[in-house]
């Protein structure tokens, strides 16, 4: 009997190691972006990112308590940079949205451009925070705080020609 319950005992042992979760990695991001990335782990930039969203956000944090490093790179929209913001879609399209997710935040260094909508749009967020980040020539703000958030920390970020005249939200 007592040999039945160790053997039990270790099988059971043994099964709870496989059933166990494992360490997730960081989700390596680059190329690309044809629809909105919504991010469930943290993750990081590991190239230059081409987003072609239209209409949404690029990328979108779709779980709480994750970050998005950027490692350096950047994440680029497809407003031409000596054009600037155009087209009736002024506002829609957020380089990095952070989807009503708590405890989310974007670390840099690296830089978020060229979107028809906010570099980085903190929205229905509680506990969220964006260090060392340069947004520019974004229509909106280069970073914005939408009332319904709380708790948002900003830290060494630059902000440059964000804003159009339609849209004179500006830098932070």
């Amino acid at each position: 009997m007592k040999r039945r319950r160790a053997l039990a005992v270790l099988v059971l042992a043994a099964g709870t190691l496989f059933l166990r979760p494992a360490t997730a990695a960081a989700e390596d991001i680059s190329g690309i972006i044809v629809r909105t990335l919504m991010l469930s782990e943290n993750s990081r930039l590991v190239g230059d990112v081409i987003c072609r969203v239209t209409g949404a956000p690029c990328i979108a944090f779709g779980v709480p308590d994750i970050a998005l490093n950027l490692n350096g790179f950047s994440i680029t929209g497809s407003n031409d940079a000596a054009t600037g913001c155009k087209g009736t879609s002024l506002g829609t399209e957020p380089g990095v949205s952070t989807n009503g997710q708590g405890n989310v935040g974007i670390r840099g260094p690296g830089t978020i451009q060229r979107f028809q909508g906010d570099g980085i749009l903190f929205i229905a967020t509680i506990k969220g925070w964006v260090q060392g980040v340069t947004t520019t020539t974004n229509c909106m703000s280069g970073i914005r705080i939408n009332p319904t958030s709380s708790a948002i920390s900003v830290e060494s970020n630059v902000a440059v020609r964000n804003g159009a005249a339609s849209a004179a939200c500006g830098g932070i």
